[in-house]
C-alpha cells in the first residue's frame, strides 16, 4: 500500500499531465485552415471560439452545424462551408441574434470586431457549394 508521500506525488503527476494535454490540444484553434501570418486569421481565431460551437466553417475549424438532418438541433446554426453570405446579412445577425432572434446572442461581438468577423465570413463562405 503506498504511504503519503506516495499518494502527493501522483497528484503533481496527473496536473502536469492534463496541464500539457490541454497545451497540447490548443484550446480549439488547431483545426484554424489560416497560417497565423494571414490577415484574416484573427478572424478565424474569433469565429472558432465565438461562433464555432453553432456554425460549421472550415476554414476556422469548426464543426457546430448538423450534418444528419434527422440530427439538428435548435442551436445548429447555418454551414458556412456550404451558405454563402454577404457582409451586410452576417453583420445584421452578429447585432441581432442572427434572423430569428431566438437563439444566437445579440451582439456576440461589437465594434471593429464584429466587423472584421462580416469580413472574413463573406470571404469564405459557400465555398464548398461553389
Amino acid at each position: 500500500m503506498p504511504g503519503p508521500a506516495r499518494r502527493r506525488l501522483r497528484l503533481p503527476a496527473l496536473a502536469g499531465a492534463l496541464c500539457a494535454a490541454a497545451l497540447a490540444a490548443g484550446c480549439g484553434q488547431e483545426g484554424i485552415k489560416l497560417a497565423e501570418s494571414s490577415p484574416d486569421y484573427e478572424a478565424a481565431v474569433t469565429f472558432n471560439e465565438n461562433c464555432g460551437m453553432c456554425h460549421t466553417f472550415a476554414v476556422a475549424g469548426t464543426e457546430g452545424s448538423a450534418t444528419d438532418p434527422n440530427d439538428r438541433e435548435r442551436v445548429d446554426g447555418p454551414n458556412f462551408n456550404e451558405r454563402p453570405e454577404s457582409a451586410e446579412a452576417v453583420i445584421y445577425a452578429i447585432r441581432n441574434g442572427g434572423f430569428s432572434g431566438a437563439i444566437m446572442p445579440e451582439n456576440i461581438v461589437t465594434g471593429r470586431e464584429a466587423e472584421r468577423l462580416a469580413l472574413f465570413v463573406a470571404k469564405y463562405a459557400g465555398k464548398s457549394a461553389q
